[in-house]
């Protein structure tokens, strides 16, 4: 887009609009995941939905495709110069209401916003391991939390949202007003236009338990052992993890865990504490914890769970679903990730699915991920003498658990821009509607992705 076109723009925007080379833009360009750093040709930072707007009209008019970015948690691939990058977070606005148990979030607000905005009501999101991810990206690519094997993905919740369509319009998109639309984004993610807001369901809490216990030495391969045989035992209320830890030697990490390799078994229930405390007992007694604690705490406290971290990073995240968790496959992960290996992963976790995640969603939707049993995902570091191994390392951690996979994945957590393996993620089925949705609402693939093998526009792939 040359400068009186970008010019152009500018005028119509409550925001701003750059040069993709404008140093003033550098802060806008990377998000949590410091490891990708887009340079498109243009960025907005957009100030409303009729921003938003704007810029996609006129990146239709000059023929350039269109990527949104709010906390950049997922983003998996840089764009390019042939992209007008839209940042959506000054977009913040949160209303919760109480009597409906309903908010209505701007496509800018974390969760914390909302858990606090909730929790006076004895409410709550169906929010993930981290409060400070996005609402929306999370959202449309599924959502699975520590409520959700009692109320399934947080897209199962969305009553509307308002999008940006590829034609520049600002759409209120329902159930009833378009059911194509409203099933492919809620688990389709940005390809079918940009979501400025969503209106989702509340869930009340009224107690809530959990914590983690952190074990290190030769207690690793056995607490493992008996989680895999634990966890599939658990009422719906309740939601569980375990993740295999690599954590530095700094100050910042308790010293039994520093530069050390550490298993944390992660807890949740929503119920109350003599339930939770009868839940939790037979993992107690497998061994001896090194650190940690699991009691009575609010809601609103739930980061204390998972305890991810709060700075941005440079990462590589890949992800896969699990049909079952036989003892092969914890010899299998931990061949790859355990205590014996020198590997430089952060993290492979994990997490128990069924409950409500197996169910269908009472109005339905695209989200990927009902027939796992567990969901896997590993994490490594991801600076720049260890970008080109990363993808191998957490890549290996999903081949040597292949045999037992679904296949398919949750959207949320493919962690690749390669079109294959997003496309990947969704049955056959799911995915052939997917494609006439976009092929029908964006035909131009205006907003990229995987769903289309060819456009008129290149496509882009950036994160939530």
């Amino acid at each position: 887009m040359d400068t009186s076109t970008r010019a152009q723009l500018a005028r119509e925007l409550r925001g701003r609009a750059f040069a993709g080379d404008d140093p003033a833009a550098a802060p806008h360009l990377t998000g949590f995941n410091t490891s990708v750093t887009h340079r498109p040709g243009v960025l907005v930072t957009a100030e409303s939905s009729e921003d938003v707007a704007a810029a996609v009209r006129h990146a239709v008019r000059s023929r350039l495709a269109v990527a949104v970015q709010a906390t950049g948690h997922g983003a998996a691939a840089p764009v390019g110069d042939d992209t007008v990058l839209i940042t959506t977070d000054a977009l913040r606005d949160v209303e919760v209401d109480p009597e409906r148990r309903v908010a209505r979030v701007e496509a800018g607000v974390r969760w914390r916003q909302v858990i606090d905005a909730a929790a006076p009501h004895g409410l709550a999101p169906l929010n993930g391991s981290s409060s400070d991810v996005g609402v929306v990206g999370y959202t449309l690519g599924g959502g699975m939390g520590h409520l959700a094997r009692r109320h399934g993905f947080a897209a199962d919740h969305v009553r509307s949202l308002e999008l940006v369509t590829a034609a520049g319009e600002i759409r209120t998109v329902t159930a009833e007003s378009d059911p194509d639309l409203f099933w492919a984004v809620r688990g389709g993610q940005s390809s079918f236009g940009i979501v400025t807001a969503l209106e989702f369901d509340l869930v009340p809490v009224p107690e809530f338990f959990g914590g983690a216990l952190m074990f290190t030495g030769d207690a690793i391969e056995t607490v493992l052992r008996s989680w895999a045989m634990w966890a599939p035992t658990l009422p719906e209320d309740a939601t569980t993890s375990v993740a295999l830890l690599r954590l530095p030697p700094i100050d910042d990490v308790p010293p039994p865990l520093r530069g050390v390799v550490s298993l944390a078994v992660r807890f949740g229930f929503a119920g109350s504490a003599d339930a939770g405390e009868t839940l939790i007992a037979p993992m107690r007694t497998v061994a001896e914890p090194t650190l940690g604690g699991i009691g009575p705490m609010p809601y609103a406290a739930v980061d204390a769970i998972h305890m991810d971290p709060t700075e941005p990073m440079p990462a590589v995240t890949r992800g896969g679903l699990l049909r079952e968790l036989p003892p092969a496959a914890i010899d299998s992960l931990l061949a790859v990730a355990g205590p014996g290996v020198d590997v430089p992963l952060v993290m492979a976790e994990l997490r128990l699915m069924g409950g409500a995640l197996a169910r269908a969603a009472a109005v339905p939707n695209a989200v990927a991920g009902r027939e796992g049993a567990f969901a896997v995902t590993a994490i490594a570091p991801a600076p720049p003498p260890l970008a080109e191994v990363a993808p191998l390392v957490t890549s290996g951690v999903i081949s040597a658990l292949e045999p037992w996979s679904t296949g398919t994945n949750l959207v949320n957590f493919v962690g690749s821009s390669d079109p294959d393996a997003i496309r990947g993620a969704w049955t056959v089925d799911t995915l052939d509607r997917l494609r006439r949705v976009k092929a029908a609402v964006d035909p131009a693939n205006v907003f990229g992705g995987a769903l289309t093998a060819e456009s008129t526009l290149e496509p882009t792939a950036v994160g939530a």
